[in-house]
């Protein structure tokens, strides 16, 4: 029994040093410079950046880690898009009523618009070839 102990005390410190570790890299991740194709909304201005063509918008906060990682991807896939859609991004935290409008419960959410109607809705980070193939099906 001493032994069992000893090992699960073992696994669970050495769990607990990786979660630490982990927590620290993640937290020290620079923000990413937002590319300049992407716009930035907020209630005032989302439903007149939607209303017309198609947009990609990445519902987000400056707090979430899973965002830090999808700006890189949004940028990346702007830049490849070109005029065939806009992509904008929503900061959740500053922008309460667009966010319980569309029901964001979990972030990055990303929500993709044709002409002001919402057509499909991605929870979670995401590849830029997954965002371009969902783009291309509506352009």
């Amino acid at each position: 029994m001493t032994i069992t102990v000893t090992v699960a005390f073992l696994l669970f410190a050495g769990f607990i040093t990786y979660m630490y570790f982990t927590y620290r890299k993640i937290k020290n991740t620079p923000d990413t410079e937002t590319n300049s194709a992407i716009k930035e909304l907020n209630d005032t201005n989302f439903q007149a950046q939607v209303k017309s063509g198609v947009t990609l918008v990445d519902f987000w906060a400056a707090w979430c880690m899973p965002c830090k990682m999808m700006a890189p991807v949004l940028n990346e896939t702007a830049d490849a898009i070109g005029n065939t859609a806009k992509i904008a991004k929503l900061d959740v935290d500053s922008n309460q009523a667009s966010s319980a409008k569309y029901g964001v419960r979990s972030i990055p959410t990303l929500i993709l618009f044709k002409n002001g109607k919402e057509i499909n809705r991605f929870v979670g980070v995401k590849t830029k070839d997954f965002l371009l193939k969902e783009i291309s099906k509506v352009v």
